[in-house]
C-alpha cells in the first residue's frame, strides 16, 4: 500500500521544494497552497500523513490540525513545521495529537525519516481498519438473537446464564453459539472476545 503524503504550505517555492524531496525519496506527494485549498479538495485517502506550516493565509495551520484530527484521528498523522516562535504552541499541538513538529530552518533528512515513521505507522493502521471492517461485515451478518447470544458471550456469561437471561433452553443457546462461531469465523472463545474488543 503506497501512503500519500500531503503538504499544506502557502509558499510556492517551499512547497514545491519539499514535493520534489518527498518524491525523490519514493513517498507519493501533493502539495496543497492553503488550509482551504486542502479541504476545497480533500483527499479520499483511507490513511495519509499530513506536512502543514502554521503560519498561512485564510486558515492558519492550527485549525487545519483541528480538522484533520476531527475528520480522521490516527489515520492521518500530522508533522507541523514551525518557526522558533512557535515552540509552544507547537507542544500544544502534540498534546492534541499531532505527531512531531519540525523547526525552521530544518535538515531535509529529519523530515524524511520523520515521515517514513508515520508511513509505516498508518500502514499498520490501514490494516487494522481493514480488519474492523472485516469484523463489522460478520457481525452485520448475525440476526437478532445471535447478536443477543454474542454480546452475552464476549461478557463472559455461560450458556446457561445465557439461556436464563434470554428464556430459552441452554441447548438452543448451544445451537446459537455454533453458529455465531462460524458466521464470526471464530475458532474459539477468545477469538470472539478479541473481535468484540476490535482486536485480532
Amino acid at each position: 500500500m503506497t501512503t500519500s503524503v500531503f503538504v499544506i504550505e502557502d509558499d510556492f517555492a517551499v512547497r514545491d521544494s519539499l514535493v520534489t524531496l518527498l518524491r525523490a525519496e519514493g513517498l507519493r506527494a501533493r502539495g496543497f497552497a492553503s488550509g482551504v485549498d486542502f479541504f476545497d479538495n480533500l483527499p479520499a485517502d483511507r490513511v495519509a500523513c499530513v506536512v502543514t506550516d502554521l503560519h498561512m493565509p485564510g486558515m492558519d495551520g492550527t485549525e487545519v490540525v483541528k480538522r484533520i484530527t476531527a475528520l480522521h484521528g490516527e489515520a492521518w498523522p500530522i508533522i507541523v513545521i514551525t518557526g522558533h516562535g512557535d515552540i509552544s504552541l507547537a507542544v500544544d499541538l502534540m498534546k492534541a495529537g499531532v505527531t512531531d513538529f519540525i523547526e525552521k530552518p530544518f535538515e531535509p533528512q529529519r523530515l524524511i525519516e520523520t515521515l517514513k515513521g508515520c508511513v509505516n505507522r498508518v500502514h499498520q493502521v490501514g490494516a487494522d481498519i481493514d480488519k474492523r471492517a472485516v469484523i463489522e461485515q460478520r457481525l452485520a451478518q448475525l440476526t437478532v438473537r445471535e447478536r443477543q447470544v454474542f454480546d452475552q458471550l464476549v461478557e463472559g456469561l455461560s450458556n446457561k446464564e445465557i439461556a436464563a437471561s434470554l428464556t430459552i433452553s441452554p441447548r438452543t443457546v448451544e445451537i446459537f453459539r455454533a453458529k455465531v462461531m462460524s458466521k464470526m469465523e471464530a475458532p474459539n472463545l477468545s477469538a470472539l472476545v478479541r473481535m468484540s474488543l476490535g482486536q485480532t
